[in-house]
């Protein structure tokens, strides 16, 4: 049985012609973020992968359809929907077996991203080790994802309602190469630096694209993880964000929230909290990452001529 999977009008022309893409994925969207700021966010983050001088890729699943790329109707429609299907890894067969429609998380979209031939994908954070996963097991299939499959992903770190540390030593274990971009310490999502030392550290995007050739041409599998820092103007201060983080884990505890429906409900609860902040850095987190993703991406088509 064959695979149905679409490039957008814009995304066939760069692939035809060998002009870099960028992969963005669909949860952000459609669990992300409220409408309308989710489709005013897909829009502004395209955009400036545009101006960067490449092209977006924006991937979902729309009813049995594998879409690299999405039209505009499209985007807008995916924006309003209460239905679409979260997926990972484990989920995206069945959803494209069953005809159903679903946004990518990380994991799904690396895995898209490669099979459409792209090296490069822009997101807000990735998942990883939940606090207390010690008991629950809690683990995001993004790590394994980051492990076997060879996409740069432009983050800005692991996001901070996990357990960055215990998230880092899963990637250390796993032979995944974690750089944070410009800095020493690591990024924190909403918080531009953290009190964890980066693993490593590279300053520009030829840098980067050097790294992501030589682990291919060394045949070492997966990717690696840019760890990107929000622009300090936007971030928040972990002291500022720490006791907010906890306060939501601690009624999603007491609600009985678990599984898919925990990130979801925090990221709500903390937009909450915050009083929309944590939107606002969410937001240029992200169109800071698509832009370094953009910069990565053109690096690699220059190095690869």
């Amino acid at each position: 049985m064959s695979l149905d999977m679409i490039r957008s009008a814009e995304v066939a022309a760069a692939h035809a012609a060998g002009r870099p893409i960028v992969a963005l994925e669909s949860t952000i969207i459609t669990h992300g973020m409220p409408h309308p700021q989710n489709v005013e966010m897909a829009r502004g983050v395209e955009q400036i992968i545009r101006e960067e001088g490449a092209t977006p890729a924006t991937i979902a699943v729309l009813d049995g359809t594998l879409h690299i790329g999405l039209e505009d109707a499209q985007l807008i429609a995916l924006a309003q929907r209460h239905d679409a299907a979260k997926l990972s890894r484990a989920d995206m067969a069945i959803c494209l077996a069953q005809g159903g429609t679903g946004a990518t998380t990380v994991a799904a979209t690396m895995i898209a991203a490669h099979l459409a031939g792209i090296d490069v994908f822009a997101t807000g954070g990735i998942g990883g080790v939940h606090r207390g996963a010690e008991q629950s097991f809690d683990i995001s299939a993004d790590l394994q994802e980051l492990a076997q499959t060879p996409v740069t992903v432009v983050a800005a770190g692991a996001k901070a309602i996990l357990d960055i540390p215990k998230t880092l030593e899963t990637l250390e274990t796993l032979g995944v190469p974690v750089i944070a971009y410009g800095q020493d310490s690591l990024p924190a999502f909403w918080s531009s630096a953290s009190d964890i030392a980066a693993p490593q550290r590279l300053d520009t995007p030829d840098q980067i694209a050097a790294s992501h050739h030589i682990r291919a041409a060394l045949g070492v599998p997966g990717g690696q993880l840019i760890a990107n820092p929000v622009p300090h103007e936007d971030h928040i201060p972990q002291d500022d964000i720490e006791p907010i983080i906890t306060q939501a884990l601690s009624e999603a505890e007491a609600q009985n929230i678990t599984a898919k429906a925990v990130t979801p409900f925090l990221l709500k609860r903390i937009f909450e909290l915050t009083e929309g902040r944590s939107l606002a850095t969410n937001i240029a987190l992200v169109r800071n990452n698509a832009r370094l993703a953009a910069q990565i991406a053109c690096a690699l088509g220059k190095s690869s001529s």
